[in-house]
Parts: structure tokens; sequence; C-alpha cells
């Protein structure tokens, strides 16, 4: 179900084209290289400063200052809650690059990305969020940072994988490993958004040799077709029901 997701925005009608004068900017690179469809026009002498235009399904949806658009070749990686030293133009372009399929991403990127989706349930405190990391083991590194989720809000937290690795117990946070090698090739994550959808968010990639491939989602029809992915088939779990 997680592929038919991938599969079916990629064939979504996404333009971005890029009006600049002088060097390419690093953001037209970045989207080449990662798979996304652009184009480069010129600018005339004297004209506005160089922009980024977003057209879907052929109608102009957004513009955007190539100025204001910072940080996602080197993306910053901090603990949600944490806005010191996050750019405006990051996160704009967290919001630009919503619903478009993107290939060739990195680890760096992926977890970026799940900040941005960590910290607005973080900030929201409340509602369901699910995370598939592939394997257990992978969770390893992110035990603190979940601690944190599940000691400082009221979330009630799942994590998907492959039974590789017995992680410590922690109220709050639920752990399904039954039927998880489906997931095995996913890093996902479905925040509902809490007490309003509008809040709700999400990640889907897919690993292949060269990377990651996949989108990420500001929309709760889409954030709940990724929970119903994850709870179907009944996957068995096992609840902390220690402390730290």
């Amino acid at each position: 179900m997680l592929d038919s997701l991938i599969a079916e925005l990629r064939d979504r009608e996404h333009q971005f084209t890029i009006y600049r004068s002088g060097t390419q900017p690093e953001i037209e690179a970045w989207l080449a290289d990662h798979g996304v469809a652009v184009e480069s026009r010129s600018l005339p002498p004297g004209g506005p400063e160089p922009y980024l235009e977003i057209e879907t399904a052929g109608e102009v949806v957004g513009i955007i200052g190539i100025d204001a658009i910072e940080g996602l070749v080197e993306p910053p990686i901090r603990r949600p809650g944490d806005r010191d030293g996050i750019s405006e133009g990051y996160r704009v372009l967290f919001d630009v690059l919503e619903q478009t399929v993107v290939s060739g991403m990195h680890r760096r990127e992926l977890l970026a990305v799940s900040r941005e989706i960590e910290d607005r349930a973080y900030r929201v405190g409340e509602g369901t969020l699910r995370v598939s990391l592939q394997t257990l083991s992978t969770f390893r590194s992110q035990i603190d940072l979940y601690r944190t989720l599940a000691a400082e809000t009221t979330l009630d937290i799942h994590i998907y994988g492959r039974d590789d690795w017995t992680p410590p117990t922690t109220t709050g946070v639920s752990y399904h490993t039954e039927e998880a090698e489906r997931f095995e090739p996913y890093w996902a994550l479905a925040y509902d958004g809490g007490p309003t959808d509008s809040q709700a968010c999400g990640l889907v990639a897919r690993e292949h040799s060269n990377g990651y491939t996949g989108f990420w989602m500001n929309d709760p029809a889409l954030v709940e077709e990724v929970v119903t992915a994850l709870t179907a088939g009944g996957a068995g779990s096992r609840e902390a029901d220690a402390g730290f």
C-alpha cells in the first residue's frame, strides 16, 4: 500500500521552474539531482530577483524567492522543540515540496524531514505518532529523543520494525514487530494532528540501492492512508509498562 501511495503521487503533475540570471542556485541542482522536474529560465537585466515557480496540474500554486530558500542541501538536524537556528526558508521549502516524490534522498535529508514531523507532534503535545524505522535496531540512536517526546507530551507513540533488537521499556511507547518485514523497506512517519487534523503530517520513503525515494505530506487524508498501511494486518505489539 505504501508503494501505491508513492506511485500515485509520482503521477501527479508537478513542475518547478527557476527564473534566474547568472550561476545555477544550489536548490536547482538539488531538485535535478533528486529526480524532481525542474526548468531554468532567464531573467532580463534589471528584472526581479531569482525565484522559484511551482505548478501543479498546470496551475501556478506558489512563487518564492530563491534567497528565501535555505538549508535543504545541508538540512538541519535538531531535537524537537529546538527552533533556534532553523531558517524560515527551510520551513517554507518543507511546505513547497509537500506531496512531491523525491528520489535519491539520503539518511540526513530524511532525518531532517522526520524532525519536522516530530517537532510538530511535540509542539501540539497530544495525538498519535507512528514511526516505521525498518528495524528496531535502527531505533537505538533515537531512544533519547523519543524518551523526551514521551515524557514531555501525552503523545501515544508506536514504533514499527523487524525484531532484531530489544529496545528499553519506555512509558508511552509501543513496539510492533509481527509482520514487520513488510515495513522493512520503508522509512515512514504518520502524525494524526492530535485535536485537529490540520496539524496532521507524515513521511513515506522506500529504500533503494542509491538512497530513498518518497514524499512528505500535510494532507490528513494521506496521513490516514499511511496509518492504515502501518496498522493493517493485525501487527503484534508490546507496550512498555515500566519507567525509563
